[in-house]
C-alpha cells in the first residue's frame, strides 16, 4: 500500500504488454456488477450542461445585474468571485439552495429558472443531452457490468442515457429516499446523486455544504465503497471534503480502484490514488474512457460467448425488430452472421484452386460449405425482411454489400468455377430478401435489392452493374458442377439446376413465414421473373439474359409457369410498386419494353437453354 505523503499517483508502466485501460477492461469483464462508478463534473462537460457551481456563478451574475442595472459590468464582476460579491452584498451565506430559494421562491418559478441550464433548448433536442460517455455507461449497465453509479453532478444525463436504452434506474438524490430503496444487488442499476438533483432544494455545493453528508447518505456511501470496486472519472477531489474522507477511510480494498484523470492531479487526488494503489488511466476524457471500455469488453465477449444458434438468433431478431431502442443490437446480430460467412470464405476454408480431376469434388464441398455458413443469416433475412416495415432495409442491404465484396479478395490464381462461387452467399441472401419481400407484399424493396450494390468483374473492363446481372445464378453456380451434386428424383438432370437447387435449399429459412410449399415456390418463381426483367433492362448488352427457371417453360412441357407474363402485364401501371421505387428508371414504357423482350426470349430459348 502507498502512503498519503506519496509524491504521485500509482501507475502501471506505459508501453508494456498490459496497459491501464486493458487492465480495467479485463477486471470489469471478469467481475460483472462488482464495480461502481464515481462520476464527477468533467463527465458532463461535453454536453453543455453547467456544473452546480457554474449555475451558482451564473445566477449570482444575474442577481448582480438586476441589483445594479445601470452597471454594465455588474454581472462579470460578480461572476469573477461569487462568494466575495455575495458576502459583500447580503447577510446570508452563499449556497445553491439558499440562492435559488431567494431568486425563485416557488417550485414552478425555480423549475423555469433551472430549465435553461439542464434541459434542451426548444427545437434543439440534441443540446444538453447525454454525451458519448453517458451512453457508453448505459451500455455497461445494460450488459450487467455496472450496477451502482455515484455522481456528484446535479444533472439527469445519466438517467436520460439509461432511459434511452430502456432502463429505469433507481435514483437516490435525497437522504429520506434511502430508507425504502431496493437492495443494490437486486436493482438493475442504482444512481446515487451525492450532491442532490438540480430540481430539488437540497443540493450540496458550497465548501460548507460539502463538509459533511447526512447520516443516511454517509452510511450508504460507506457501504458502496466497502463492497464494490471503484472506477473514478471526472472527479478532482478538491472540494468534496465528505466524499474525500469517505474514500480515505475505506479499508484495504477487495477490488482494484481505477482512476481516470484528464489533466494534472491535485494534492487530494494524488493522496487517494497513492493510498489505494489505484490504477491510473491518464490523458483520457470521459467520452474516450467509457467508449473504449465498452469496445474492449465487447471484444472479450466475442472470445467467451458460445456461438449463437440459428433458432436463438431468430428469437433475438423478432425481439429487436419492433424496438427502436434495439436497432444497434439488430444491426450487430445480422452483421455478426455476415462476419461468420466472411471469416469462413478464405481460400484456406473454401479453396479456389483445384486440379482438373478433383475440382468437381471441391466444387460440391464449397457449395455445401457456403450454404452451411450462411444458414443463420438466411433465417435472419427471411424473417427480418418479412416482418420489417422498411425501417431496417439498410441492415439487409449492408449484408449483401459485404458479401459481394468477397470476390474482390480472390487470389490471383484460381479455378473459374470455384472463384465464381465466392458470390454464392450474396446470391442466396439476395434471393432470400427478394422472396421475403414478395411474400410480405413489399416488392418495392426489389428496386434496391436487384439494382444495388453495383459491381463489375475485377480486371474485366466491364461496366458496373446490379445484382440482377452479376448474381444471376447461372453466372455464380456452374451448371455441370451442380448436375453432379443435385439431381431430380430417379437421377435425372434438372433442366435448370441452379433454380431447383436454390429453391430447395432456401425452403427451410421460410418455414416460419410461409409454411405452404406451393405458395413459397410461387413466390420464388415471381422473384425469378422480376429479377429476369431487371436483368434484361439494358441496351444492346449481349450478356443480358434472364435468370434460369421453370417460369421460362410452358404447359406443353408439363410445367405450370403460373401465367406470370400475363399477370405482370396487367399489373404494369404507373402505380406499380417497382416503378414507384425507381426500377426501370421509373418509366412505364421501359418496363413494358423489358417485359416484351423477356417474353420473346422465353419464346425462342425457354425450351432449349
Amino acid at each position: 500500500m502507498g502512503s498519503e505523503d506519496a509524491t504521485g499517483p500509482v501507475t502501471l508502466p506505459t508501453g508494456g504488454l498490459i496497459e491501464p485501460p486493458m487492465t480495467m477492461a479485463l477486471n470489469v469483464h471478469s467481475s460483472p456488477g462488482v464495480y461502481a462508478l464515481l462520476l464527477g463534473a468533467s463527465v458532463s462537460i461535453a454536453s453543455g450542461v453547467k456544473t452546480g457551481w457554474g449555475v451558482v456563478q451564473d445566477v449570482v451574475g444575474k442577481v448582480a445585474a438586476v441589483r445594479d442595472p445601470d452597471n454594465l459590468d455588474a454581472r462579470a464582476e460578480a461572476m469573477a468571485d461569487p462568494e466575495k460579491w455575495w458576502e459583500a452584498n447580503t447577510s446570508e451565506p452563499l449556497g445553491y439552495s439558499a440562492l435559488l430559494a431567494a431568486a425563485a421562491p416557488r417550485p414552478a418559478s425555480r423549475q423555469a429558472m433551472l430549465a435553461e441550464y439542464f434541459e434542451p433548448e426548444e427545437g434543439q433536442d440534441d443540446s444538453k443531452g447525454p454525451t458519448a460517455a453517458h451512453r457508453a455507461i448505459a451500455q455497461l449497465v445494460k450488459r450487467g457490468s455496472i450496477r451502482v453509479i455515484l455522481t456528484t453532478n446535479f444533472d439527469r444525463l445519466t438517467e436520460r442515457a439509461l432511459q434511452e436504452v430502456g432502463i429505469s434506474p433507481q435514483v437516490m438524490s435525497r437522504p429520506e429516499q434511502i430508507v425504502g430503496i431496493k437492495p443494490l444487488a437486486h436493482s438493475q442499476v442504482t444512481v446515487i446523486k451525492l450532491h442532490g438533483d438540480y430540481a430539488d432544494l437540497e443540493q450540496r455545493n458550497t465548501v460548507d455544504e460539502l463538509e459533511t453528508y447526512p447520516d443516511e447518505l454517509q452510511q450508504l456511501l460507506e457501504r458502496v465503497l466497502d463492497e464494490y470496486g471503484l472506477i473514478v472519472c471526472g472527479w478532482s477531489a478538491e472540494w468534496d471534503k465528505a466524499l474525500v474522507r469517505a474514500v480515505q477511510s475505506t479499508r484495504s480494498r477487495r477490488y482494484p480502484m481505477f482512476w481516470a484523470q484528464y489533466g494534472p492531479f491535485g494534492d487530494a487526488a494524488r493522496a487517494l490514488t497513492a493510498q489505494h494503489d489505484a490504477v491510473v488511466i491518464d490523458g483520457k476524457s470521459a467520452d474516450e474512457l467509457f467508449t473504449d471500455l465498452v469496445r474492449r469488453i465487447e471484444a472479450l465477449d466475442r472470445l467467451t460467448a458460445a456461438p449463437i444458434t440459428r433458432d436463438v438468433a431468430v428469437v433475438q431478431l423478432k425481439r429487436d425488430l419492433p424496438d427502436p431502442l434495439r436497432r444497434i443490437e439488430l444491426f450487430d446480430l445480422v452483421d455478426q452472421a455476415v462476419t461468420q460467412i466472411v471469416d469462413r470464405s478464405t481460400p484456406e476454408h473454401k479453396p479456389v484452386l483445384a486440379a482438373s480431376t478433383t475440382w468437381a469434388d471441391t466444387f460440391g464441398s464449397n457449395v455445401r460449405g457456403y450454404r452451411t455458413d450462411s444458414d443463420i443469416l438466411l433465417h435472419l433475412l427471411a424473417n427480418g425482411v418479412f416482418h420489417d416495415d422498411g425501417t431496417h432495409d439498410r441492415v439487409w442491404r449492408r449484408a449483401v454489400e459485404r458479401l459481394v465484396r468477397l470476390r474482390d479478395t480472390t487470389p490471383g490464381t484460381y479455378n473459374e468455377y470455384l472463384e465464381k462461387l465466392r458470390h454464392l452467399p450474396a446470391l442466396l441472401s439476395t434471393w432470400t430478401i427478394g422472396v421475403a419481400a414478395i411474400l410480405s407484399r413489399r416488392e418495392e424493396l426489389l428496386a434496391t435489392a436487384l439494382y444495388h450494390p453495383e459491381w463489375a468483374v475485377p480486371n474485366s473492363g466491364r461496366r458496373r452493374q446490379g445484382p440482377a446481372w452479376y448474381l444471376n445464378p447461372i453466372r455464380v453456380v456452374s451448371t455441370e458442377g451442380l448436375h453432379d451434386m443435385h439431381r431430380a428424383e430417379g437421377g435425372n438432370r434438372f433442366l435448370y439446376p441452379q433454380s431447383n437447387w436454390v429453391k430447395d435449399t432456401l425452403r427451410e429459412p421460410f418455414r416460419l413465414v410461409e409454411p405452404n410449399d406451393i405458395a413459397c415456390r410461387e413466390a420464388c418463381a415471381r422473384f425469378e421473373f422480376l429479377a429476369s426483367m431487371i436483368a434484361m433492362d439494358t441496351e444492346n448488352d449481349v450478356y443480358a439474359y434472364p435468370w434460369p427457371g421453370e417460369f421460362l417453360l410452358d404447359s406443353t412441357w408439363g410445367y405450370d409457369n403460373h401465367g406470370l407474363a400475363d399477370v405482370i402485364e396487367t399489373e404494369l401501371t404507373d402505380t406499380w410498386p417497382l416503378l414507384r421505387a425507381g426500377a426501370f428508371g421509373g418509366e412505364l414504357l421501359r418496363a413494358q419494353k423489358t417485359l416484351t423482350a423477356l417474353t420473346e426470349w422465353r419464346r425462342q430459348y425457354g425450351r432449349t437453354w
